[in-house]
């Protein structure tokens, strides 16, 4: 299952207003989202945040669940061309899955107020449920992948491959929280300790647990 909705002609844009355009109405929509809630934010409160009329508003999109389908779809459509660049990887499946991993970091952090928008959305209306189940096919493939690397005696197998999945996927989310890296040096010092702590756990290579002997 890919996270691509269906082909379809694209619809023309709308020509903005100047100093409106779409991708400044919809960054700041997630701002508003992310702080008020999808639910509590109304086109008035749009408005008011961008000193604009709510006519402006309308200019670009229909309604404030199209504002939503476009923010979570940018997200969800660069999580998309990571998984289907996974899939042409012709390696291992730990290989993969570091991969993924990573690649994931990198997403997160390039559109961080996106993918934590998307963390937030719950499935109480149509885009929502879109956007999770989206999501959900990410996290499947994420879980395959450790199925198929405990298949090949590759990952520990008294894990179950979903839970695996979920608590890889807690840790690269939870970077939303504090997060704060500025440079790629940070973003690649960051997905090396998220998949180091995963993979080889915090232990030192040479410690040999509490009760061994000097």
């Amino acid at each position: 299952m890919s996270l691509h909705p269906a082909q379809e002609a694209p619809a023309p844009r709308r020509r903005g207003r100047p100093g409106y355009d779409l991708d400044t109405l919809v960054a700041t929509t997630v701002d508003v989202f992310i702080q008020k809630g999808f639910d509590g934010t109304s086109m008035e409160d749009l408005s008011q945040r961008l000193g604009i009329s709510k006519s402006a508003i309308y200019h670009h999109v229909t309604s404030k669940n199209e504002l939503l389908d476009i923010a979570v779809s940018r997200a969800l459509d660069d999580l998309g061309e990571v998984m289907e660049l996974n899939r042409r990887i012709d390696a291992d499946p730990v290989v993969r899955l570091e991969h993924l991993i990573r690649a994931s970091v990198g997403v997160l952090i390039a559109r961080k107020p996106f993918v934590t928008l998307l963390l937030r959305v719950r499935g109480n209306t149509d885009v929502e449920r879109r956007a999770l189940q989206r999501r959900k096919a990410f996290d499947q493939y994420c879980a395959d992948l450790v199925t198929e690397a405990v298949g090949q005696g590759l990952a520990r197998p008294d894990i179950d491959p979903n839970v695996t999945a979920r608590l890889l996927f807690g840790m690269v989310n939870s970077l939303i929280d504090w997060a704060r890296p500025q440079t790629e040096s940070e973003v690649l010092a960051l997905s090396n300790a998220v998949w180091g702590l995963a993979f080889d756990g915090m232990h030192h290579p040479n410690y040999r647990g509490p009760h061994t002997n000097a």
